[in-house]
């Protein structure tokens, strides 16, 4: 990759991979330094990394960070990104959703938010995530069942 490619990455992928990175780890703060790390570690890797393939690595990458991040919290508090990223005008639903995405584990909201926020295949997602596309299946199936429960339930009618 060369250096007006990478120029290229930062300008099309630093908001999309900093949206992703503060649904994972709902600190915006945290996913500065995710965001930050993860175009670190391209750049490092530049000549490693093909241009059409930068995409899924980055998001590989601040997955990974993202997780790790996890693990050296105890508990993680979810806090929604700011409301100007948001393009829905409904305040309680942007709460609600906010609410059931915070209710999955780490890996599951990360799932979610790749399939269903940035649009990525089951495919892609297995390789950010290095699992099986049946298990992302799977997974994705558990967390929507997960989001489902909760969005349906009394204390959440608008």
């Amino acid at each position: 990759m060369e250096v007006n490619e990478y120029n290229a990455c930062v300008r099309d992928w630093a908001d999309a991979l900093f949206r992703f990175a503060c649904k994972c780890t709902g600190q915006q703060s945290d996913a500065h330094d995710i965001v930050q790390s993860s175009f670190e570690v391209l750049w490092m890797k530049r000549k490693d990394v093909e241009a059409g393939k930068a995409k899924a690595y980055l998001f590989q990458v601040a997955y990974r960070r993202s997780i790790d991040s996890y693990r050296k919290k105890v508990k993680v508090s979810f806090v929604a990104p700011p409301e100007e990223s948001y393009s829905h005008s409904n305040p309680d639903l942007k709460k609600i959703l906010d609410r059931a995405l915070a209710q999955l584990y780490e890996q599951s909201r990360a799932l979610v938010l790749l399939k269903d926020y940035e649009g990525y295949r089951y495919d892609e997602i297995a390789q950010i995530t290095e699992l099986s596309e049946t298990q992302v299946k799977v997974y994705l199936h558990r967390a929507r069942k997960v989001l489902k429960e909760y969005l349906v339930s009394v204390e959440n009618i608008i």
